[in-house]
This record gives C-alpha cells, sequence and structure tokens, in this order.
C-alpha cells in the first residue's frame, strides 16, 4: 500500500485540481481556438491545465518526501477574506475602485491574529486604493469608477 508522507502537499495538490477541474467546467463553452488563433477560451483552458498539472505534481511530491501534517482548519481567516471579496464586488460599482479597494483592505485586515494595528492598516488601505485606481483606470483605461459617482 502507498503511503502520504506529506498530508499537506496531497491537500494542496488536491485543491489545485479541484480548481483545474473548476476552471475547465466554467470555460467548457468557450471556443478554444488554436495556438496561432487563440480563441476566448484558450488561455482560461490553458491555465487551469497547467494547475490541474501542479496539482498532480504535487500530490506525486506527497508520496516520496516528508512533510507536516494537515493544519487544523482556520475559519476566521477565511470568513474574513470572503467578506472582504464580498464587499468588494457589492461596493465597487456604488462608491469607486479606490473606496471599494480600502474597505476590502480593512476587513481582510481582520483575519489575521495578530493586534489591530490603525495606522498601518489606513496607511495600507489608502495605498492599495491610489495604487488600483492609477493602475486599472489610468494606466490600463478600465471604464470602473474611480469615486462616488464618476
Amino acid at each position: 500500500m502507498i503511503k502520504v508522507k506529506s498530508p499537506r502537499d496531497f491537500g494542496a495538490g488536491l485543491l489545485f485540481i479541484v480548481i483545474g477541474l473548476g476552471g475547465f467546467w466554467f470555460g467548457r463553452n468557450l471556443n478554444i481556438g488554436l495556438a496561432s488563433r487563440m480563441g476566448p477560451g484558450y488561455f482560461p483552458m490553458m491555465l487551469s491545465g497547467l494547475i490541474a498539472a501542479v496539482g498532480l505534481l504535487t500530490i506525486a511530491k506527497s508520496f516520496t518526501l516528508e512533510g507536516p501534517e494537515l493544519d487544523k482548519p482556520q475559519l476566521r481567516p477565511l470568513f474574513f477574506i470572503v467578506l472582504s471579496m464580498l464587499a468588494f464586488g457589492y461596493l465597487i460599482e456604488r462608491i469607486g475602485l479606490a473606496l471599494s479597494v480600502a474597505v476590502m483592505i480593512i476587513i481582510a485586515t481582520f483575519a489575521r491574529r495578530a493586534k489591530f494595528n490603525v495606522k498601518e492598516t489606513l496607511a495600507l488601505a489608502i495605498g492599495m486604493g491610489i495604487f488600483a485606481v492609477c493602475v486599472f483606470i489610468y494606466g490600463l483605461g478600465q471604464s470602473l469608477p474611480a469615486w462616488w459617482g464618476k
């Protein structure tokens, strides 16, 4: 019988395979095309295949190299990270990109166990909000509202 020597790698490999298969599932109706004439599904399918391949390699590694056991699931980080993404998606059309990014950073900060540092969090939130506007709106020309009502 084959023994899993690194349960953490085995679990990570399974997660990569599930993500890769999810990419195949959601992109199943997109035209793939050829490498010379790529369709809208070409890049998502290739990326999904690479993610699944990394998962297979990680699972193979879990049978050969010793590694740590799986940690107990941490619900606090999962809750606050998912909540921050949902808040961003809900708020972006209402209050704009800069403030949505700032709110997302502030909510995501509660995911860590360390003491909440107000100055550090506000500096990061303001900086990332400005950075997101500069990159996505001015740099890449995305048609997102930068602020309220714009």
